[in-house]
């Protein structure tokens, strides 16, 4: 089990897959003993419960039915406190014996909630079973009869519990890591480098990439590559390209990790041209996540528009270029670069990464200000 991050925050390994199963067997046959012959009703309570329910389920060897029922009780990694009305609870319950399946039960606001209404419903009999049960924080006097395992008051995910609305899926179980960094290797710096048109980008790359050592990766560079040398990625990219359309993210992100299998040692990596959509920048998250690292800064050359244009049509006289000599051409591509980039912009802002940086004045002014903001890091 590796750390992993969902949304902001990063989690670490805390009951494995098997670890969850032993526990579950355990409260399997301590149900068993008690409930054979008599077809007790469980009642699941979601979301959190599915995973629990249904392994717990394919345990149980005699006659029993199940329901579920949905309330809320938490938002974000703290417990709101409050209960919503309990939906979904369809099943004829009178005379029947009840067993109430939850994934965590802490303070006990929804258990209790839960059971009182179930009380109303003439069942015969009520017993509670948790996956995870929270004793230093709960403050209920109904019992809790079955439990998987006793935790203390951490924020958990995985296995059906989730960190608003992620991580449900996971089979093992996971907690808030004190140390809010994936990065196996402490020393390994891995910066996007954004800009629009005229920016000067490209020339900051290779001034960042020589000083801190860093592999640079320009998605430009990696295609041309990957087609020149016929694999099998750059046979792919280039039908796509031939036929005009764009080359999927899902091909692009294979690339980079192949460069990163390949450069498994590196001092880090500097990303220029990629990410552009913030579907781009959580598939490079998880691919990193894969990597044990993850982005440390995202580096955001900022230049007026006019400036822009002004170095462009310079540019296209130097060059020859035509796109670069027509005014009107190039405000679009900058109005469609700034369009295309601002959620990208407010995706690396909620992971505390963006750094607007200075575009103006000489290439030594901006490097010495791109660098300030890297050592500060």
């Amino acid at each position: 089990m590796k750390r992993i991050k969902i949304h902001d925050k990063v989690f670490e390994p805390y009951l494995s897959e098997s670890e969850i199963q032993t526990e579950i067997s355990r409260i399997a046959g301590e149900i068993s003993q008690k409930y054979i012959g008599k077809k007790p009703v469980f009642i699941g309570v979601l979301n959190g419960s599915f995973q629990f329910a249904a392994d717990l389920m394919k345990q149980i060897n005699f006659d029993c039915e199940i329901s579920f029922v949905k309330v809320a009780s938490y938002q974000g990694t703290q417990s709101s406190g409050h209960v919503r009305q309990l939906l979904g609870l369809d099943q004829k319950l009178r005379d029947r014996h009840v067993i109430i399946l939850e994934d965590i039960v802490d303070t006990g606001n929804t258990i209790e909630a839960i059971h009182e209404e179930l009380s109303g419903t003439g069942a015969k009999s009520i017993a509670i079973a948790t996956l995870l049960f929270k004793e230093a924080v709960y403050d209920k006097e109904i019992p809790i009869d079955y439990i998987a395992k006793k935790i203390d008051p951490e924020f958990v995910v995985g296995y059906g519990l989730d960190y608003d609305g992620y991580g449900r899926n996971l089979n093992e179980l996971y907690v808030l890591s004190e140390e809010q960094s994936l990065k196996v290797d402490k020393n390994m710096l891995n910066i996007v480098l954004f800009g629009p048109p005229g920016a000067g980008k490209g020339t900051q790359a290779l001034q960042l990439k020589d000083k801190y050592n860093l592999i640079h990766l320009s998605t430009g560079d990696i295609l041309r590559n990957e087609i020149s040398n016929e694999t099998k990625l750059g046979i792919m990219a280039k039908e796509y390209m031939d036929k005009g359309e764009l080359v999927p993210d899902e091909v692009v992100i294979d690339m980079i990790e192949n460069i990163l299998n390949d450069k498994a040692d590196a001092s880090g990596f500097i990303f220029d041209g990629f990410p552009r959509t913030v579907e781009q920048a959580s598939a490079l998250d998880n691919l990193l996540q894969k990597h044990n690292t993850e982005i440390d800064l995202m580096l955001s050359l900022e230049v007026d528009d006019e400036e822009l244009v002004a170095r462009i049509v310079q540019r296209g006289k130097d060059s020859g270029r035509e796109d670069d000599k027509n005014e009107s051409v190039i405000f679009n591509r900058i109005i469609t670069y700034n369009k295309k980039t601002a959620p990208l912009k407010d995706y690396y802002k909620e992971q505390g990464k963006y750094n607007p940086i200075k575009g103006i004045g000489s290439i030594e002014e901006v490097f010495d200000r791109l660098t300030e903001k890297i050592d500060e890091a």
